[in-house]
């Protein structure tokens, strides 16, 4: 039972925090979210230097639409929230909210995928590919490396739910569903910098 209750078997208001190993996991974990930021911030400076080297093709503002991706933005910020309600389904000790939360934020993000992957099939028909010049092997680059995050994301919230469903919700599990709602947050905050970086200032210029 010591792996599936706490004390007299009534998880804690923070399960994440209930072990040393819980703490230390949420903390390693920020540490790791620190240098994923360098990463992406690399990411955001070449872009941000090459954007203008088209070579030829077509520009920012003449290729992206902001309404696929303005709909796609809206989505992944909601799948956000619903994270949000997964982790606070689980502090309430209600693992079937949990679960429920965790399945539509996976939900979402599949639906952010798709979108995405349509998005660049329609930028290759119009000669935006990763080769064609250095603007779109930085774009390229830096959204298909963010949703290389959001599909590991949907990867790995899918397992911890049958982990969940597996093992119930413990002071083993709730860790690793915190650190995933951690992960899934710092996804959505980089996405509002592509948004604004590479969408919006390309449009305006």
């Amino acid at each position: 039972m010591s792996g599936h209750s706490h004390a007299d078997g009534v998880l804690p208001h923070e399960p994440e925090k209930a072990t040393l190993e819980g703490r230390n996991k949420v903390l390693g974990f920020w540490l790791f979210l620190g240098g994923e930021t360098v990463l992406f911030g690399t990411l955001f400076s070449v872009f941000i230097a090459l954007r203008d080297q088209v070579n030829g093709g077509p520009t920012a503002n003449e290729l992206f639409s902001l309404t696929i991706v303005a709909i796609a933005t809206l989505i992944l910020l909601t799948s956000s929230l619903t994270s949000v309600f997964a982790i606070q389904a689980m502090h309430r000790n209600e693992p079937k909210a949990m679960v429920g939360w965790l399945l539509v934020t996976v939900l979402f993000g599949l639906a952010f995928l798709g979108l995405e992957i349509y998005e660049f099939v329609e930028y290759a028909h119009e000669g935006h590919t990763f080769a064609a010049s250095a603007f779109s092997t930085s774009f390229y680059t830096l959204v298909g490396f963010h949703g290389g995050h959001v599909a590991f994301g949907i990867l790995w919230i899918s397992l911890l739910i049958w982990q969940v469903l597996r093992r119930g919700l413990t002071v083993v599990t709730a860790p690793k569903i915190y650190i995933a709602g951690l992960y899934w947050h710092f996804i959505d905050v980089v996405w509002v910098f592509i948004f604004t970086v590479v969408y919006l200032m390309g449009k305006v210029g």
